[in-house]
């Protein structure tokens, strides 16, 4: 099996393994379907853009979890003693679209990648030209579409009643002091790109990611200063979710909340990761942690 290897699909690869480097040595690394909007793509031919960049010597790269899952073509294409690549395909079918997330254990540019990757930005793609096609979540996208973007959710009304839902959940697990510690950090613009504001006239309050985290229903802003902090399991976290949450059918639970995790951790200190780290149960901590 041959494929044939798309400028786009590798400057978005090299970009985002660009923007997650921390410092020396290999990162973690997580794509997503929306990194890849508007780009037809299998699973094979995913890796095998992986493996084009990993055996050219353009990233450094380290993969973990089963092999390919259940992907037959696969191992036609990539040496299966080679690489190993958890698949958490939410769509079900082994040969369906894109899997919702395909993580590395770690990565890092080369030098010959970050050369290539610095001829690209100079001459993008002619396809990364023609519009919003491929929209890539990073920390210049303004919050409410960060969000809708890495959660599958087509309207940033929904995305902001869903942020909203989860930061109710956070926060019952949460001192007040550390609730106000977050919100201290939050004041984020939310209609950044639209200064006519036009997006958000249902919620004028509503104009900074504080304003979502101390909840723009007063009633609730209120109890949720008075309330005793609680001890929820991951699964009351995420059932809460699904169920006042409203969920888009194209999307899951897990998946939002993983959304608003990355958005909002985006804007936070390392401290304040820490410490909202350390109230959340065991599997929605490592959400958190991997977001």
């Amino acid at each position: 099996m041959t494929i044939t290897i798309r400028d786009d699909v590798v400057y978005i690869m090299l970009k985002k393994i660009d923007e997650s480097d921390k410092g020396p040595g290999p990162d973690p690394v997580q794509f997503s379907e929306t990194d890849f909007a508007g780009i037809p793509m299998t699973t094979a031919e995913f890796l095998g853009h992986l493996d084009y960049l990993n055996q050219r010597q353009y990233i450094n790269a380290e993969f973990s979890g089963n092999a390919y899952g259940n992907q037959d073509d696969v191992p036609n294409l990539v040496n299966e003693e080679e690489f190993g690549l958890r698949i958490a395909n939410t769509y079900g079918a082994p040969d369906g679209p894109l899997p919702h997330l395909i993580e590395f254990k770690k990565a890092e540019l080369t030098k010959k990648g970050q050369a290539m990757l610095q001829d690209m930005e100079v001459n993008p793609p002619k396809t990364m030209q023609s519009g919003p096609t491929v929209p890539i979540a990073s920390k210049d996208t303004p919050f409410l579409e960060k969000v809708a973007l890495k959660g599958g959710i087509s309207d940033l009304y929904d995305a902001r009643d869903l942020t909203e839902v989860v930061y109710r959940v956070m926060r019952d697990l949460m001192t007040n002091e550390a609730v106000e510690h977050v919100s201290e950090e939050l004041h984020v613009p939310l209609d950044e790109g639209n200064p006519d504001r036009t997006l958000y006239t249902a919620t004028p309050l509503a104009t900074q990611v504080s304003d979502l985290w101390e909840d723009t229903n007063p009633i609730v802003h209120f109890l949720s200063h008075i309330r005793p902090q609680l001890k929820i399991r991951s699964s009351t976290f995420l059932f809460r979710v699904k169920n006042e949450g409203g969920l888009q059918p194209n999307t899951t639970p897990e998946r939002v909340v993983s959304a608003v995790f990355s958005a909002t951790k985006d804007e936070l200190s390392p401290e304040r990761v820490a410490e909202v780290a350390s109230f959340l149960p065991d599997e929605i901590r490592e959400m958190w942690d991997k977001a």
